[in-house]
């Protein structure tokens, strides 16, 4: 049964690869504004199964076969067992991760062409010198908690997904691009009427995002970033990533980014990811902060720690 089930999803993915490949050739679909640029607003999603770099056990397998494809994705249709102790999380149905991506890659980063990080020696030194802090120091203080936690920002600019809300809302007009992001509901605003980037001293969580039209795709440079921002890929205030938004059918934007900073990676590197369309999605608030008892409930428990070590600690009178 599960072999047969497996094969059915196997055929159902090639006609969904089918499809988005189709729709991302189109390179003659045009669908302008009133105002004449190219249009790109709507509900868009960038959830994936695609890691963003190649998994180390794969080596230099560059694509999945469409059964290892639909095996991915069947995985994922599973609740998984709670670990002993554990408070559990939702079930399967309340997740939405995606699929592998439509060209079958094994990663999303396509350059390097091993498509993996390509990190420097001091950045793996400064990655493992911060795991070996917070494995001490997990909850000392709300700070020690991340930017997710304590509900400023989550995906990123540029936007890795995770397993659900991965959504983007793009409004556009003649001067400006603005992207409602779902997770932690922020709104990136984008000009494009040539306006210089904001001065280096100014710093934002998402940084500062200046826009451009060539030809028919937009061209995001994101810069000024704060030395606080952390991404879901290794980062400094250095960081600058420029995206590419490609409107290539109906259904689907052509996506790309590439990400460079020469104090953390030894290159820049480039990751691809279309977008599908979601034409019957709804954003909802995300109200992070409005039940987040997450950190008084961290910070209440490590103090709790702190005070039962001390008792067994304590020397007998």
């Amino acid at each position: 049964m599960k072999t047969k089930f497996i094969a059915f999803l196997g055929a159902l993915y090639g006609v969904f690869v089918t499809t988005c490949v189709v729709a991302q050739a189109d390179s003659q679909y045009s669908k302008l504004t009133p105002w004449g640029d190219p249009d790109i607003s709507g509900m868009w999603s960038y959830a994936s199964l695609t890691p963003l770099q190649r998994l180390e056990r794969l080596g230099n397998k560059e694509f999945y076969t469409p059964e290892e494809a639909a095996r991915i994705f069947a995985n994922t249709q599973q609740d998984v067992a709670d670990r002993p102790g554990d408070v559990g999380s939702y079930n399967y149905q309340w997740f939405d991760r995606g699929e592998i991506s439509a060209d079958m890659r094994t990663s999303l980063i396509v350059d390097p062409p091993d498509g993996r990080l390509p990190v420097l020696e001091t950045t793996i030194a400064k990655q493992r010198d911060r795991a070996a802090y917070l494995r001490d120091h997990s909850a000392d203080s709300w700070l020690d908690r991340t930017n997710w936690d304590r509900c400023i920002t989550y995906h990123g600019v540029p936007p890795v997904s995770s397993g659900y809300n991965n959504s983007y809302h793009i409004v556009q007009n003649e001067n400006f691009v603005a992207i409602h992001v779902e997770m932690i509901h922020d709104v990136r605003i984008i000009p494009i009427d040539g306006r210089p980037q904001l001065h280096d001293n100014i710093r934002q969580w998402n940084g500062d995002s200046r826009g451009y039209w060539d030809g028919d795709t937009l061209v995001v440079r994101t810069a000024n970033f704060s030395e606080k921002t952390r991404h879901r890929f290794p980062s400094s205030k250095n960081t600058v990533s420029v995206e590419k938004f490609r409107r290539a059918g109906e259904d689907m934007i052509d996506y790309s980014f590439t990400v460079e900073d020469p104090t953390v990676y030894s290159q820049p590197w480039t990751a691809i990811r279309p977008l599908p369309r979601l034409p019957d999605y709804r954003q909802y608030e995300y109200a992070c902060h409005e039940g987040n008892y997450a950190m008084t409930y961290i910070l209440r428990g490590a103090r709790v720690e702190e005070a039962r070590a001390l008792e067994t600690n304590a020397p007998e009178n």
